[in-house]
């Protein structure tokens, strides 16, 4: 039964697997998209809609960017994982209507879990202490900013996994973290999955799109009339441009843009990109635990792991790494993830339990040429960047991408709506409209 599901489930995957349409560098376009992620995917969708000529200029050999699923036996979202806000997240019902699955289960963190040296009694405690720091942390949205972990308690013995927790969810400790800019980050906490995969179904939204794969862009010269970009296969030209990459690399000067606009480069340096990364572990006799549960490494230290068991219900772990744990075992390389998980797991769950886990997907943003990481958080001081980054140049130079969203930072539906949002301006500098 369970090879029949995993055959199903891979069949459907490979099914939506759509290509999409090729391009020739002679060709001009009055947008380019500089990116095939979920924010360059929204803009183009918009500016289909609008009869208006485009094409999604992307460096990897894939679309979704940091919307990633791969096939092992199952779906694994590498990336991206979870429909955040999902009641009113707009993939949601994209990914409906298109006959996509929509797992609805509670995710793990909204209920305890049973878990060996951390008794339901203490996860309560836990569970309000947590929810009484995002009580001070509605209050600040306000105040002067600084670092939110200033919003701690003095000490709390539930301060390092409530920090552990801001590495899972913002890809960095609280120390770096920016509290009026976290503050005003939207959640109705629902949250949904796609059981066929979330990054699988963002890069099915591209299959009538004009792409072109294995093109990095260099440099963006906006000097002239016309806008051309200078890319591994050739020099494009167009009107506008839709620069969606992340703000890594616009803080690099990837691409550089001539004339140069160092207040972007300036605003981008102030959302650097956290790290969040995923260890998936086949587990052996996975009847044995709850599914959709969770176990923490250690309670006591921010330096640990969290262990999604049985996601979906299947017979595997889903571990997730964050903030500098995570960037200190990239460097290590690969087998550290696999080394650090064995050990916590077999801390908490006894020594054999090693013996019923393997290896199967890892993932290691900060690696990842093209991403430099998982998701941006705004440095202390640092509240207003967001909005300076998502700001037009000239009327023809339009920014998008997860770090442009003042209230949906870190999500694909962030990043989709201001490409849809940059998409707009773009139309609007035209004299066009359309509806949304």
């Amino acid at each position: 039964m369970r090879r029949q599901l995993q055959q199903r489930l891979s069949t459907a995957l490979a099914r939506r697997a759509r290509k999409p349409k090729s391009f020739h560098v002679s060709d001009t376009f009055q947008v380019l998209v500089i990116g095939g992620g979920a924010a360059g995917l929204g803009a183009a969708h918009k500016l289909a809609e609008a009869g208006v000529t485009y094409l999604i200029v992307e460096a990897r050999p894939r679309l979704g960017g940091r919307a990633w699923t791969v096939a092992d036996g199952f779906p694994l979202d590498l990336g991206c994982g979870w429909l955040h806000s999902a009641d009113e997240n707009p993939l949601a019902k994209i990914a409906a209507d298109a006959g996509w699955a929509i797992d609805k289960t509670h995710p793990p963190w909204t209920r305890p879990s049973a878990q060996p040296g951390f008794p339901l009694e203490e996860q309560q405690v836990f569970r309000r202490a947590m929810g009484e720091f995002y009580q001070r942390l509605d209050a600040a949205e306000d105040a002067p900013d600084g670092p939110a972990s200033r919003l701690l308690e003095n000490d709390c013995r539930w301060n390092p996994l409530i920090d552990a927790v801001s590495t899972y969810t913002n890809g960095v400790e609280l120390d770096r973290l920016s509290t009026r800019d976290f503050a005003r980050y939207q959640d109705t906490r629902v949250n949904w999955r796609v059981t066929e995969g979330y990054g699988a179904m963002i890069t099915s939204l591209a299959a009538d799109s004009n792409v072109a794969l294995d093109c990095p862009v260099f440099e963006v010269d906006h000097g002239g009339r016309k806008i051309h970009a200078h890319t591994a296969k050739g020099t494009l030209i167009a009107d506008a441009a839709i620069v969606t990459v992340s703000s890594a690399l616009i803080a690099e000067e990837r691409p550089s843009f001539t004339p140069a606009l160092p207040d972007k480069a300036e605003s981008a340096a102030g959302l650097p990109l956290g790290l969040a990364n995923k260890l998936f572990l086949s587990l052996d006799g996975a009847e044995e635990f709850e599914p959709d549960s969770r176990v923490f490494g250690r309670t006591d230290t921010v330096g640990t792991a969290s262990y999604h068991v049985r996601p979906f219900g299947r017979p595997m772990i889903e571990a997730y790494f964050g903030g500098r744990l995570a960037d200190d075992l990239e460097r290590q390389g690969g087998r550290a993830f696999i080394d650090f998980a064995t050990y916590e797991l077999a801390s908490v769950l006894g020594s054999d339990f090693a013996s019923r886990i393997r290896p199967l997907r890892l993932s290691q943003w900060r690696q990842d040429e093209f991403a430099r990481g998982s998701y941006s958080y705004a440095l202390p001081e640092h509240h207003g960047d967001r909005a300076k980054l998502a700001a037009p140049v000239d009327g023809r130079i339009f920014f998008a991408g997860e770090a442009c969203s003042t209230e949906s930072f870190s999500t694909a539906h962030g990043a989709w709506l201001t490409g849809r949002a940059a998409a707009e301006q773009a139309l609007a500098a035209f004299g066009a409209h359309v509806h949304a």
